[in-house]
This record gives C-alpha cells, sequence and structure tokens, in this order.
C-alpha cells in the first residue's frame, strides 16, 4: 500500500490574487482542508490549503506560497496527497483507489488474469483497467460486488468473476 493517497488537483486560478480552483477527491469534499499539508506526486513541494469559497465542481482555496495568478495557472492538472495515515478507516467493503493499483488479478479458478494498473471513473462508477501477458489489450472490469467479489490487501489480491466475453486473450 502507498503511504500517500491522492485527495485533490487543481484546476488552475481564481481570481488574480493567487487562489486556485480545487477539485476534491474526498467522500467529504471539504475535508481536503483538514489532511494537510498536501504535497505534489513527488512530495517535493508541500502546501498548506485554506478553502475560500466554492465554485462549480470544487472550492476556491489558498495554497501557502502561491500569491500570484501566474503561480496559479502554473499549478494546474497538480495532483495533490496527504499522507494515508492522516485519513479516515475505511470500512471493509470500501477501499483507497491507491490500494487497488498493482494488485493481482485471478478469476474464480485461480488463474491469474493481469494486474490493476489504474482505476477509473467516468461517471458510471469505477472501473479497474486490468493488464496482462495473455490479454489482447487493457480489460475494464466494473468494480462491482458481483464482478470482483473478494478484494484482499493483505495477500495482494482481486478475485474478479468478469462478465461473459469481458475477457478476450491472445
Amino acid at each position: 500500500m502507498s503511504d500517500k493517497v491522492c485527495v485533490g488537483a487543481i484546476a488552475g486560478a481564481f481570481g488574480v490574487k493567487g487562489e486556485v480552483r480545487l477539485k476534491s477527491f474526498c467522500a467529504e469534499p471539504d475535508a481536503i482542508a483538514t489532511y494537510g499539508p498536501l504535497t505534489t506526486e513527488d512530495g517535493g513541494t508541500s502546501y498548506e490549503v485554506r478553502l475560500t469559497g466554492t465554485v462549480k465542481n470544487g472550492f476556491s482555496a489558498r495554497l501557502t506560497g502561491v500569491l500570484h495568478k501566474e503561480a496559479a495557472d502554473a499549478l494546474r492538472g497538480v495532483r495533490l496527497y496527504a499522507p494515508r495515515d492522516r485519513l479516515p478507516d475505511l470500512p471493509d467493503d470500501e477501499f483507497y483507489h491507491a490500494d487497488l493499483i498493482n494488485l493481482t488479478v485471478l478469476d474464480t479458478g485461480g488463474q491469474e488474469i493481469g494486474t490493476v494498473r489504474a482505476v477509473l471513473n467516468h461517471g458510471a462508477g469505477d472501473l479497474l483497467e486490468i493488464h496482462g501477458k495473455g490479454l489482447k489489450g487493457p480489460v475494464l472490469l466494473p468494480f462491482t460486488k458481483a464482478a470482483v467479489p473478494t478484494v484482499d490487501l493483505a495477500t495482494g489480491r482481486i478475485i474478479a468473476d468478469p462478465p461473459d466475453g469481458l475477457i478476450e486473450e491472445k
């Protein structure tokens, strides 16, 4: 498991005084300001976050060290991470996306399908992007109880029951 979790992303400048538009990936969106300081993916830069208002699809916020519109614009697309130990514990049937990446995916017969490379969500629910040697291409497996009955973080495995025809082998 990763020691940090992506909790948001900067969507660009908000106004001319250095505020940013901030997208929160937290279950309680305004909690993003309580996990700080937040860091960039490489950990090279950290920011204290102070929410200043709500905007369409997110918040306006002040980040430490960001004082001008140009500096805020330069951060567009930067993802912000919080240390895992500052995040709330999840119920047994919920997972941080970061925990699912690189897990081995097995079918219900124990045969390896591949590994999870990404967790995607295009509005209709989470999809696991699975890559494997024997697959024609990436497989997008719905992350539902029916298609993924077992996630075992301790052993690093997912047991999948993909719908018929989803898995195409070479």
